[in-house]
């Protein structure tokens, strides 16, 4: 993915440098860049990976899923606090995880401990157990499980 990105700088820079304009600025730069992205997309089966603007959306997508969930459960726990009346649960619960390699499992970790209204207190030795703190078990732990599974989803595709 790297390799691509920086022959992808280098063909902009090519473009740039070639291009007979006496005006060239940042545009002329930038054009080479996705003249660049073309001829990367159209010979990326020869580099044997993926082409990288594919992870690049995967990565704005999580990014953005994990924006999403931070607003809604922020929410939650704003309507939670603001009630006259603390009719909240606190517990822990377990979460058996799917992903391997230490990058995915610290990710995951971070995205929930992250989210309002959910932490992490543990994980397992061998990394495939979470014990999560819910702030109301009740409520909560059906929001944050259906928050593992998309974060879960969205952090291998990114790492796949």
């Amino acid at each position: 993915m790297l390799g691509q990105f920086i022959l992808n700088i280098f063909i902009a820079a090519l473009w740039f440098l070639l291009k007979d304009d006496p005006n060239a600025d940042f545009t002329t730069f930038m054009s080479g860049f996705f003249i660049g992205m073309l001829i990367l997309y159209a010979m990326h089966r020869f580099f044997g990976t993926q082409f990288y603007l594919r992870r690049v959306v995967k990565i704005l997508k999580l990014i953005l899923l994990f924006i999403r969930e931070l607003l809604m459960s922020s929410m939650e726990v704003l309507k939670q606090v603001l009630d006259p009346q603390l009719k909240i649960t606190p517990g822990i619960f377990t979460y058996e995880t799917c992903l391997e390699g230490d990058w995915q499992i610290t990710v995951l970790a971070l995205l929930l401990t992250l989210t309002p209204g959910s932490v992490v207190m543990e994980v397992s030795e061998d990394g495939k157990t979470f014990y999560i703190h819910a702030m109301d078990i009740v409520e909560s732990k059906e929001t944050v499980l259906r928050s593992i599974g998309k974060f879960e989803t969205a952090i291998w595709e990114v790492t796949q």
